[in-house]
C-alpha cells in the first residue's frame, strides 16, 4: 500500500465530532499513524464532516501534519478517495480505506473495487500485515510524507507563475548531485529499481546481492541522483548502473522518478553523462527493454541522439538477450543545464577491463 486513507468517527478518534463534547486519539492510533509514515506509507482522510471543525480538532490532537490531500465534507467516500488518488497520481490498487461503517466501506468497493477496505476494529494491526510491510525503509521513505507535502507547494507555486516554464525553474533553484552509492545506501537504490516504472530503461529489479557485488567490481559505477530545491528535497531520483570499457561505456540501466521529469532531471542527467563520455574519448551504449509502461524513457533515448546501429565498440559488451535493445551514441560535448546545477563524481578516468 501507498497510502491509508482514514475515516474520522469511530474510526481515526473515539466518538463523534458533531455530538459529543470531545473526541479522543487512542494511543493505538497514533503508533499506528507513526509507524506507516515511518514506512513511506501515506495517510489521508475521507470523512463525512464539517472541514473547519474536523482540521480545528485534528490540529488541536497534534496530528494534522500527517495527513496529506484531506477529503473532509458531505460527498460519497468513493468519490473522496478517487480525488485523493488522482492527485497523489496513485493506482486505486495502491490505496486502503479504513471506516468503522460496512455502508461506507461498501460504497467503496462498488466503486472502486482495486481500494482495500478494512474495519476500524482492524486499525491497530494494520503494521503487522504485509501489504503495509515495505520490502526496503530508507530515508527517504521516512520522509516521503515531507516530501509530497513540499511538491504540493511547488505545484501551487508553478500554478501562480507566469512567463515562460524555463523562468519559473530557474526561480527553483535546482540542485542535482550524482553520487557513487555506498553500502549504507542500497536499501535507497533497490527502492529506486522497485518504485520506478514509466521511467526505468529496461524494467529490471536489482536486489541487495546484485547491488552489492556491482559496488565492489572495478568496472561498474553505482550512482545515486538526488534533487533539491528552495521548497525541499526531492529525495533520490535516479539511478545510473554503468559499466565502463575503454572504449565504451555500457548503460545498464537508467531509472529516474516519474515525479522529476517535468523538471528536465532526466534529460539533465543524461546530456551529464554523455558529456562526460564524451571528455573520456569514449562510446556510449545503453540497454532498453520495452515494458509497456516506459516508453517514456525510450523517447528520452532517441532524443539524446541513441539508435540501434552496430559498432566495433560493442565488441566487449555481453551478447543481447531476447527483449533487450542495445543504443549506441558518438557522444558529443553537451551544453550545461540553464536549471538545475550540478555536483557530480568524476567519471572522466578510464577503468575496467582491457
Amino acid at each position: 500500500m501507498k497510502c491509508l486513507v482514514w475515516d474520522l468517527d469511530e474510526t481515526l478518534w473515539r466518538g463523534t465530532l458533531l455530538e459529543d463534547t470531545e473526541v479522543t486519539l487512542p494511543d493505538a492510533i497514533r503508533d499506528v499513524l507513526l509507524e506507516l509514515d515511518s514506512r513511506g506509507i501515506l495517510h489521508s482522510i475521507a470523512s463525512r464532516n464539517d472541514h473547519e471543525h474536523a482540521w480545528e480538532r485534528l490540529e488541536q490532537l497534534r496530528i494534522a501534519d500527517w495527513f496529506v490531500l484531506p477529503q473532509i465534507g458531505w460527498g460519497a467516500k468513493s468519490a473522496a478517495i478517487r480525488r485523493i488518488a488522482e492527485g497523489l497520481n496513485f493506482a486505486p490498487a495502491t490505496i486502503a480505506f479504513i471506516d468503522d461503517r460496512p455502508a461506507e466501506r461498501a460504497e467503496v468497493t462498488r466503486h472502486l473495487p482495486a481500494v482495500r477496505c478494512y474495519p476500524a476494529e482492524a486499525a491497530p494491526g494494520l503494521p503487522g500485515l504485509p501489504e503495509f510491510t515495505p520490502p526496503v525503509r530508507t530515508a527517504d521513505s521516512r520522509r516521503r510524507r515531507e516530501m509530497y507535502q513540499a511538491g504540493f507547494r511547488r505545484a501551487a507555486a508553478r500554478a501562480e507563475a507566469t512567463g515562460p516554464d524555463e523562468d519559473f525553474l530557474r526561480t527553483l533553484a535546482l540542485q542535482m548531485r550524482i553520487d557513487r552509492a555506498t553500502p549504507e545506501e542500497l536499501a535507497r537504490v533497490e527502492e529506486l529499481t522497485l518504485r520506478t516504472s514509466q521511467m526505468n530503461a529496461t524494467g529490471v529489479h536489482y536486489g541487495d546481492t546484485e547491488l552489492r557485488a556491482l559496488l565492489t567490481h572495478p568496472a561498474h559505477e553505482v550512482l545515486v541522483v538526488t534533487l533539491t530545491d528552495r521548497f525541499g528535497p526531492h529525495g533520490a531520483v535516479g539511478l545510473l548502473l554503468l559499466e565502463r570499457h575503454p572504449a565504451v561505456w555500457h548503460l545498464k540501466l537508467l531509472a529516474t522518478s516519474c515525479r522529476v521529469v517535468s523538471f528536465g532531471a532526466g534529460a539533465t542527467l543524461l546530456n551529464w553523462l554523455i558529456d562526460a563520455a564524451a571528455r573520456a574519448g569514449v562510446h556510449l551504449a545503453a540497454d532498453f527493454r520495452p515494458t509497456g509502461r516506459n516508453r517514456m524513457m525510450e523517447i528520452a533515448y532517441r532524443f539524446a541522439g541513441f539508435e540501434e546501429q552496430p559498432c566495433g565498440c560493442a565488441a566487449p559488451l555481453p551478447v543481447v538477450a531476447d527483449g533487450l535493445q542495445r543504443l549506441h551514441l558518438l557522444p558529443v560535448p553537451r551544453p550545461v543545464s540553464t536549471t538545475i546545477r550540478i555536483e557530480a563524481v568524476d567519471l572522466d578516468r578510464v577503468t575496467g577491463p582491457g
